[in-house]
This record gives structure tokens, C-alpha cells and sequence, in this order.
């Protein structure tokens, strides 16, 4: 069936709130700015910001504007500045492995984690969970080893907590020396939707990182798919210029 326009333009509203497009406590766009951007009438806007309200993204209060809100309690706020910041992520929350096997890059993953199609790569399938709240997992993640370290079947299981990159490093000497990362607003896949407790296309980020080595060679790449409300990365830009 045909998603109707109002849902459609919900859903599309709430994967900007979730990466970060309309900040938590901010004031959210006008019914009508809204009805202009989109080209829409008033009734379909409306339709679409009751669904928001619904879904506790904003807040609607006659006289004082709508406001975007803020992460619910049982989010994560992940604020992220150095490479030794990703290890809070790991260390507070347990890394629970679904599928350990390997596979053969086709080309659309090997344009996501920036290898040749045909290479083949050691794949982890595993969410991360929060212990105080366990039927919400924060994100599920594909991460993509070199099947060079083979016996990182035994370290991911024995170690529920530290990053990938950190067993490696620990176990192969391969150290993080830049981590590249993207984020982008999609939709839930239908077939982590369910082990996520959330609705197939629901809003949500996918972030991926590809991890390199000093010589700038991607030795491990991750993607994650965080559903809206559930995580929040706070990225620190500084000013490259000494002065003020």
C-alpha cells in the first residue's frame, strides 16, 4: 500500500530531528513555513505534525510554539571529540553477537566500507544494549574485520564490551590511527526492525566508521543503525585558526 503524503513527510521530518537537523529544545518551524516548504496544505501539515507529537519528537503549546524535545531518559548522549571517546559507547553498554561468519564484498558494501568487490571480510553481526533497559537496543551494527584476525571469533566473545578496534589493536598490534565517519538519516531495514523492537522504516541513523591504520588503510569498518530517540552523537567542531 502506498504510503500517504502526511506520513511520508512525518517520517522525513523525524530522520532530520534525529540527526541533528532541528536541535533537542529548539523552536521547531511554523505550521505554515512547513505548509511553504513542502508545498502542502494545512490540513496535510497538520496530519503530519500530530504524528510527530504522537511519537513525543515535538512539543505543541498554544502561544509558545512548537519545540523540538528532548532525547527520551533512556537514550544515550555520546558526545564525541577523540578516538578514545567511542570506548564510552563500548565499555557502558553490552555488545550481544548475533551472527559471526564470513562474506564476499558485492559491490554496493564494498562502496560502504571502502574495500575492492570480491575481497572478503570477517562479519559481526551484534547489537548494543543498555542494562537498564534491554528491550530497547541503543543500535545494531555489521562491523567488517580483515580475515586476517580470525580468532577475533574468540576475543569478541570473550569481551562483551571493548570496541572491535581495540581487540584488534590489543591481540594484532593494529593501532586506530584516524577514524572516518558518516552519518546519515534512514529508515530501519525490515530485517533488524524486530530485534530492535522498533517498526520496519521507523526513523533512525545509520552511522558508519571505517577505522585506518597509520598508513591510512581501512583494517575494520562498522555500521550502525541507532533508532530515533535512542542515541545522541555531540560532535565538537574547534576553530582551526589560533586566534579568536
Amino acid at each position: 500500500m502506498k504510503e500517504s503524503l502526511y506520513k511520508r513527510i512525518a517520517r522525513e521530518l523525524a530522520q532530520q530531528i534525529a540527526v541533528g537537523t532541528f536541535a533537542p529544545g529548539s523552536l521547531f518551524p511554523t505550521e505554515m513555513e512547513l505548509c511553504e516548504t513542502w508545498q502542502v496544505s494545512r490540513h496535510t501539515m497538520r496530519e503530519a505534525l500530530r504524528e510527530l507529537t504522537e511519537q513525543g519528537l515535538i512539543s505543541r503549546r498554544k502561544g509558545a510554539g512548537t519545540r523540538v524535545c528532548e532525547p527520551k531518559a533512556n537514550g544515550v548522549n555520546h558526545p564525541l571529540s577523540h578516538l578514545e571517546d567511542l570506548l564510552l559507547l563500548a565499555k557502558n553498554n553490552l555488545r550481544v553477537i548475533k551472527k559471526i561468519d564470513e562474506i564476499v564484498a558485492d559491490i554496493e558494501l564494498s562502496q560502504m566500507i571502502g574495500c575492492p568487490p570480491g575481497s572478503r571480510w570477517l562479519h559481526i553481526a551484534s547489537t548494543r544494549e543498555d542494562a537498564q533497559n534491554p528491550d530497547a537496543p541503543i543500535c545494531w551494527t555489521d562491523s567488517y574485520a580483515s580475515t586476517d584476525y580470525a580468532k577475533l571469533r574468540t576475543y569478541i566473545r570473550d569481551d562483551p564490551h571493548s570496541l572491535i578496534s581495540d581487540l584488534i589493536e590489543t591481540h594484532y598490534g593494529i593501532k586506530s590511527h584516524e577514524v572516518h565517519q558518516t552519518i546519515t538519516a534512514v529508515g530501519v531495514p525490515k530485517k533488524v526492525a524486530k530485534i530492535l523492537n522498533v517498526a520496519p522504516d521507523s526513523p533512525a541513523m545509520r552511522i558508519v566508521r571505517r577505522y585506518l591504520d597509520r598508513d591510512g588503510k581501512v583494517f575494520e569498518t562498522t555500521i550502525s543503525i541507532h533508532p530515533a530517540g535512542r542515541y545522541t552523537c555531540s560532535i565538537v567542531l574547534k576553530s582551526q585558526s589560533s586566534g579568536e
